[in-house]
């Protein structure tokens, strides 16, 4: 696990399982948000954007999470590892519902700088229709993958803790 992406709907709990993963395995985290966005939600050109995270795919180690669906294969043709967190959209759903009461009027660590937390009608529908919308897609990427990468998928949050624990009991015996 040297060069581990980590993707699943908005809500899954992508920034905050990476950045405890990056935490264990004692690796540099990167947000897809953070790279992507600039002060006051303005998108970053493309080519940039792509050129943003090649620089980082080229680094000898690295956990990275987003999904950026039209980017997403320069990640995954560096990538050794995929987690793939995928708990039922009601749990997304609750999930930046939360997350926006919890950070109104403040920037994410794991967001661009100047992009205070927001919530539309638009994003929830986005979060709602995902596993209808987007998920399909991500899944048969994936399936492609498959035969070259160590894929996980993680459907709940005690999967998430297991996974984790599991790979701090690994580490601690690799380094005995």
């Amino acid at each position: 696990m040297k060069r581990v992406m980590v993707v699943g709907c908005p809500g899954a709990g992508k920034s905050t399982f990476s950045r405890r993963l990056g935490s264990v395995l004692n690796e540099e985290v990167y947000h897809l948000d953070k790279l992507f966005w600039l002060p006051g939600w303005v998108m970053r050109e493309r080519e940039e954007f792509i050129e943003m995270q090649k620089k980082v795919m080229n680094q000898e180690s690295w956990v990275i999470d987003g999904n950026f669906g039209a980017t997403l294969p320069v990640r995954l043709e560096k990538a050794d590892t995929v987690i793939w967190l995928d708990p039922p959209r009601e749990v997304c759903l609750y999930r930046i519902l939360k997350r926006y009461v919890q950070n109104r009027n403040k920037t994410r660590p794991d967001m661009g700088e100047g992009c205070e937390e927001k919530l539309d009608f638009e994003f929830i529908k986005y979060v709602w229709n995902f596993h209808h919308d987007k998920r399909p897609k991500l899944k048969e990427r994936l399936h492609k993958a498959a035969a070259h990468k160590h894929i996980h998928i993680v459907k709940s949050t005690i999967e998430a803790e297991r996974f984790l624990e599991n790979l701090k009991i690994i580490k601690q015996g690799s380094t005995l």
